[in-house]
């Protein structure tokens, strides 16, 4: 007699080869287990309910002629008519009765589960497609999961669902969109312990950054509760960064976080039926906090290296990885649920930037997260009822609430995207990606400042923050191919000062980061004056105070606040750029604009004339904001020493004598910031006639200078750069000006210093760079938006003067 067929496969017999016996997600979960568990990867436990059930199931009800009926003649463009055809579809499948044979082996694995986890274990019950988690082909979200299953009844329900869930209308649409034959593809389900991560927190995480596609993060997503909520969007999620190279070193630090507004939780309900979760209201202290700490996050970016590790060795080729991930709130580790491969960022052509640029845009009617770089323009068709998708014209720009698998359809036709809620990993952010179009998500109220009809431009071209506009905003678009521009002997670096364009901008042709301006940093994200966070308590104003209190609430003290921000946003653009050299400038605000920070007008004093006033290396070592800097120092010490970014040189502003450039290195020391120790190089900035004169002196101090064009300019000619008065005196191509560069540049080489520029006169002035690059200057660092036309004008220059392109081989300046 022959023996039984088995229907079962556990975890432990499981690995990626065995797609076409228990489905993507099966095959990633046992390959996981089988292999990762060993080196910590946590990985519940479970079965596969294999394909060949699915198909016998469908066999024995002889359903599949039905199937071929329903589908028959199907026009997916048509919603309506997919909708009624999807359901016919999926009633026939789950009308079909499981065969006896295979419900007792579900029972007989189940009751193995159990005894291994304890009778009160519940379950999580999961689509796997034959077909889904490929690295060509995702699948995601497209079929049914089912949580919190306990008890042999509700089990069996959730399967046949699940084998019904092929048939959803996304998953249809999907399958004639990518070429797949409906009745090739088989049904697997995956039963596995259920994670409680209702009473703790669940997300998303990928190996590489999802809008740019750098590849050297962890970029990490969370909220509290269940995390259906993160993946359709339905909750603002908090976000964290960790740096591969340096995590691999053993530098266990975050590199970056930004806190999500989490106003819900998804939990289980307690009611009776299918609708087994239900969103609780987050509570305000909850909202205020992260979800879940560093040595979390640290635990979930050892394991997405390591999956990314193993999936890479596998296929013989770096493969970025799209991984589930679920804290158990009982015994308090995080578990990995689901890991994929990433199909949409880690596709994206490294060797061409597509650039794109508004003019003259008015201010935005609403901002959110930027999807993607692009622009677009279109008439709204706001969304409020599913029932108005069959409404929704090719070209439109979809605003909704959030978006949903099931509109699929839909967006793959709309010119752009906007909702209310959701992340940079929620549904509409993964479809907008893979479409390719703009989508600017979390907007809070798109849907109700924003009407059916009107014309509108969104755009994701203009940093982290995307925009929407009112009207047809004019555009341009360039394409620009990096395989086929050479690389200048003359070192082009970038000036940045935004964390958030850091990634992005690291794609761009450069030697490094010439001029990083911590002060966007302390203005934007920060927003509190340094001595307002030491001293709290001199803070006048009680609104003021209250506003400090709040940002500061996490903090054992105020003042780790300004460190911690300072540190992770200068640490994110080193890191953009690793291992590529990034000269920080310590802080140059003017004391007007020190004043405009939180608790700065206490801290500050009125001057006529703050441009040569008390700014720069003046401020360091006097009594008014010593221990401002020692925060400063305290950050740059953090982003050198945890987070192992030793790629930061740091830069000192506005020097005037010898005797200040002494203090301020003493200072620095006393900090923990000794040049030479651990590598550490220190600048200073050349832009004032004295740091000229005195070179040789400045060049005994400091291992580098940087030429400030644009204070140099002012004060070789006497012309106060902000007064609009005598604008049309301040030129940087003055022949008194060209001098002073001249004899910088022959200063730093004689004393054998790094000279480089990092002033708007190469940017705006092609004279200018001919100049410099006639007169050997070892670097230019210049805004990202002039870096390809500067390239382009020093490779023609370089070429006049016979000096041939630098090789592949010869590297960035040390």
């Amino acid at each position: 007699m022959a023996s039984q067929a088995s229907y079962i496969r556990w975890f432990r017999e499981l690995g990626a080869d065995d797609v076409p016996t228990v489905g993507g997600k099966n095959a990633s979960l046992g390959e996981m287990y089988r292999a990762l568990s060993p080196l910590g990867v946590r990985v519940p436990n479970g079965f596969a309910i294999t394909a060949e059930a699915y198909r016998r199931t469908l066999e024995r009800a002889d359903a599949l002629p039905r199937l071929r009926e329903a589908l028959a003649g199907l026009d997916v463009q048509d919603v309506d008519d997919l909708a009624r055809r999807a359901q016919r579809a999926r009633e026939i499948v789950y009308a079909a009765a499981l065969p006896d044979q295979l419900t007792s082996q579900i029972r007989t694995a189940y009751a193995q589960l159990q005894a291994e986890y304890g009778t009160e274990m519940t379950v999580a019950v999961r689509s796997s497609a034959t077909a889904e988690d490929l690295p060509t082909a995702s699948f995601a979200g497209q079929h049914e999961t089912f949580l919190n299953i306990s008890g042999e009844a509700r089990l069996m329900d959730a399967v046949r669902l699940c084998f019904a869930s092929l048939f959803k209308d996304r998953a249809i649409a999907y399958r004639v969109d990518n070429g797949f034959d409906h009745f090739q593809i088989m049904q697997s389900v995956c039963v596995m312990q259920m994670v409680r991560s209702d009473r703790a927190a669940s997300g998303v995480m990928f190996t590489l950054d999802t809008d740019s596609g750098f590849r050297d993060v962890v970029f990490i997503t969370g909220a509290y509760g269940l995390g259906e909520n993160v993946v359709q969007g339905t909750v603002d999620p908090d976000e964290f960064y960790v740096f591969k190279p340096t995590l691999k070193l053993g530098h266990r630090t975050v590199l970056r976080r930004k806190l999500g507004g989490k106003d819900v939780r998804l939990v289980y309900s307690k009611g009776a039926g299918r609708e087994s979760t239900c969103n609780l209201p987050t509570s305000p202290e909850d909202r205020a906090r992260y979800c879940i700490g560093d040595a979390d996050v640290l635990a979930l970016a050892d394991a997405a290296v390591a999956i990314e590790d193993h999936y890479s060795r596998r296929a013989g080729c770096p493969t970025p990885m799209d991984i589930e991930w679920a804290k158990d709130g009982l015994d308090g580790h995080v578990y990995i649920v689901q890991a994929r491969p990433e199909t949409v960022a880690s596709r994206k052509p490294l060797h061409r930037i597509d650039e794109y640029r508004l003019h003259a845009p008015a201010p935005p009617l609403l901002t959110g997260r930027a999807v993607g770089s692009s622009v677009a323009s279109g008439k709204a068709r706001v969304v409020t009822d599913v029932l108005a998708l069959g409404e929704f014209r090719p070209g439109e720009v979809l605003v909704a609430e959030t978006t949903m698998p099931d509109w699929g359809t839909v967006m793959k036709s709309a010119a752009a995207v906007v909702t209310n809620r959701g992340g940079r990993t929620c549904h509409a952010a993964i479809v907008a990606r893979e479409l390719g179009i703009p989508a600017v998500v979390g907007c809070d109220d798109a849907t109700a400042r924003i009407r059916t009809g009107d014309e509108i431009t969104v755009s994701c071209a203009e940093g982290a923050e995307g925009r929407v506009y009112a009207g047809a905003v004019p555009f341009e678009k360039t394409s620009v191919e990096l395989s086929a521009l050479a690389r200048p002997r003359t070192h082009l670096m970038v000036n940045l000062g935004n964390p958030d364009s850091a990634f992005q901008t690291a794609l761009l042709p450069n030697d490094g980061v010439g001029l990083a301006r911590m002060e966007f940093i302390v203005a934007e994200h920060i927003k509190v004056h340094p001595m307002a966070l030491v001293h709290p308590e001199k803070v006048a104003d009680p609104a003021v105070r209250a506003e400090i209190a709040r940002l500061t609430r996490s903090y054992e003290r105020p003042a780790d606040y300004f460190v911690r921000e300072l540190a992770e946003g200068v640490g994110t653009i080193a890191a953009a750029f690793y291992p590529k050299p990034v000269i920080v400038r310590m802080s140059d605000f003017k004391t007007n604009e020190y004043a405009s920070l939180l608790g700065g007008s206490g801290f500050e004093a009125k001057e006529e004339n703050p441009m040569i006033g008390f700014r720069g290396a003046s401020r360091y070592t006097h009594p008014a904001y010593a221990e401002g800097f020692a925060l400063e120092c305290a950050a740059m010490k953090r982003v050198r020493e945890d987070m192992g970014l030793a790629n930061v040189k740091l830069m000192i502003p506005f020097c005037r004598r010898i005797q200040e450039a002494e203090r301020v290195l003493e200072a620095m020391a006393a900090h923990g910031l000794r040049r030479g120790v651990d590598g550490l190089e220190i600048y200073v900035m050349c832009e004032i006639p004295n740091n000229v004169i005195q070179i040789d002196a400045f060049a005994r101090l400091f291992d580098g200078f940087s030429i400030g064009s644009n204070d140099l300019t002012q004060l070789v000619l006497g012309v106060d750069r902000d007064s609009r008065i005598v604008a049309f005196d301040f030129d940087e191509r003055d022949d008194g000006v060209k001098a002073m560069i001249r004899q910088t540049i022959e200063g730093g080489r004689r004393n054998g210093r790094h000279v480089g520029i990092c002033g708007q006169a190469p940017s705006d002035y092609p004279e200018m760079a001919a100049y410099l690059v006639e007169l050997g200057i070892d670097s230019m660092s210049v805004t990202p938006d002039t870096l390809l036309k500067i390239t382009r004008d020093v490779l023609a220059v370089e070429q006049r003067l016979a000096q041939t392109p630098r090789q592949p081989t010869e590297g960035a300046m040390p």
